[in-house]
Order: C-alpha cells, then structure tokens, then sequence
C-alpha cells in the first residue's frame, strides 16, 4: 500500500480542506476527481485545473476507480454516505477523512464498512478564517501538524500509508493518536479556543471595540469568525472533553480574578512566568 504507487483520488467535499487535498495531490501527479452537490465548486475547481473530474452527484464511475476517497464532510454526512455508496468502492481502496471529532464516528464507520476497504482517520491541524473551494491553499498545510488517528482494526500498512499522506501533502510534523486521545487533545487546543473566542467577542456589545484594539485582541478573536453549522456539531460531538476543558478553564480564571481581587502580586508573576514558560514550546525557531 504505497500512496505513490496509486492513481486516483476522489474527494467527496469540495470546500476548503477538501480543495487544499486537491491542490496538493495533484502537483503530485495523483489524478483528482471530486463529488461536491454545490455546482459553483466544481465548476471552479475544474476551470482553474485544481481537479480533472468532478460531479455534483455520487457518481458511479468516479467512485468505482478511486484509489483514494478522502472525505471533507461534517462528520455525520460521512456515515450516511459510506452506508449509501460504499456499495460502488473499490476493492481494496482506502479511505480517510478530515473531520475534527473521531471516537463517534471511526469505530461506527469500521463497523459498517466492507471488509475489502479500509477507513484510517486524519486530522489536519490546518485552517483559515475563509471557507470555499476557491479560498483553498495547500501553503496552509506548511508548519502544521498532522494527526494520524488509528483503532485496532486498522493494519500497521494503513497507518504507514497515512503518515506518508501527511509528509507528502507537506505536513512538518505527523503524530500517532487513538480516537480517544484525540478528541480529549483536541477539545482542549482547538474547540476549547474556539470558546474562547466566542465568548470574547459576546461578552460585550460595544460596536466600536475594532477603533481601539491592537494586535493582542485581533490575535486572540482571530477564529471568532467561525462556521456556525460545523462548529456547533463539532462541539455537540464532543461534549464531554470540552465541558471538563471549559470547567477547568473557568477554575483557572477564577484563580486569576481572585488573586487580582486580592492584590495578589507575587501569585500573578508566578502564573505569568509558568505561561510564559509552558508557551516557549510554541516559539517558532
């Protein structure tokens, strides 16, 4: 199962994940065909040669010789299409995904999926504030990280495979996590952040806040501009690691609200010096 050796690659959601896979792969040779219900995408993305084939319905043909189905769906949309269409899959293609949640969607796709094809999960630690086909870049791939996410019904082959999918669409760091350990991580660096964002940005109504920021604020509300429909699914999806990440986040500020109440200076460094330290990590060399 050598990922150069195969040909074609089908995506099955045409936006901005799903265009940025496109870009990446087929600089690469691969031959690209791509299903998206939205006519404008695939029109686009045919136009502007990000993609060789492409339909707005599951087509048969384009499905039957996929090497390579990558699915840039919401995460429930994935189940539904794999039950409805998997009867057109390759033997012996391998398929993957994009989502941002995994435990309560991987273990149920396995569970369906025919024996002769094999689901490995991904998650591209990539994004932008934009949305669309025609917003996507493979440069966002660049210095991010890529999170190959297993269970014990995938082989040792696949998980190789998916690795080298990583490097090759330009990943700098690719990392072997379980569903579990991934949604837990993920509720805390991404979903938890996302929170953050919102909550930043509705805790006051002041309409002219953009006259008088600087870049601090802009940084920390930068993902404030968010897809409500996926977002909300993505949280709902993982309720549970983020609810405890909220609570442990709520606990953290009410330390920090009540030793600024209490004219607690040396209690402020010492947090200040720890974020700074734990944020070292982070610098870019």
């Amino acid at each position: 199962m050598k990922l150069l050796n195969t040909q074609n690659v089908l995506i099955v959601g045409l936006g901005l994940m799903g265009g940025s896979y496109a870009k990446a792969l087929r600089r690469l040779d691969f031959h690209i065909c791509a299903i998206d219900k939205d006519p404008d995408s695939i029109e686009y993305a045919l136009g502007a040669k990000i993609i060789d084939e492409g339909s707005t319905e599951p087509d048969r043909e384009l499905i039957g010789k996929a090497d390579i189905i990558v699915f840039a769906l919401y995460p429930m949309l994935i189940k539904e299409w794999i039950s409805e269409y998997q009867q057109y899959f390759k033997s012996g293609a391998v398929i993957t995904d994009v989502t941002g949640v995994k435990s309560c969607i991987v273990y149920d796709i396995q569970e369906i999926l025919r024996d002769d094809v094999e689901f490995i999960a991904a998650h591209p630690m990539a994004g932008r504030e934009v949305y669309g086909v025609r917003n996507s870049t493979e440069k966002m791939f660049r210095d991010a990280n890529f999170l190959v996410v297993p269970t014990d019904k995938n082989t040792q082959q696949a998980v190789e495979w998916c690795k080298e999918l990583g490097r090759l669409l330009g990943f700098i760091n690719v990392t072997v996590l379980s569903p579990e350990e991934h949604d837990k991580m993920i509720g805390f660096v991404s979903q938890l952040t996302h929170c953050i964002a919102i909550a930043l940005m509705t805790c006051s109504d002041n309409t002219h806040l953009a006259d008088y920021t600087a870049d601090s604020f802009r940084d920390l509300t930068r993902i404030a501009n968010i897809n409500e429909v996926m977002w909300s699914e993505l949280f709902l999806l993982n309720k549970e690691p983020l609810l405890a990440d909220i609570d442990r986040f709520i606990s953290e500020m009410t330390v920090l609200r009540n030793m600024l109440e209490s004219g607690d200076r040396e209690g402020l460094k010492a947090k200040m010096r720890l974020s700074t330290q734990r944020r070292a990590a982070f610098n870019k060399v």
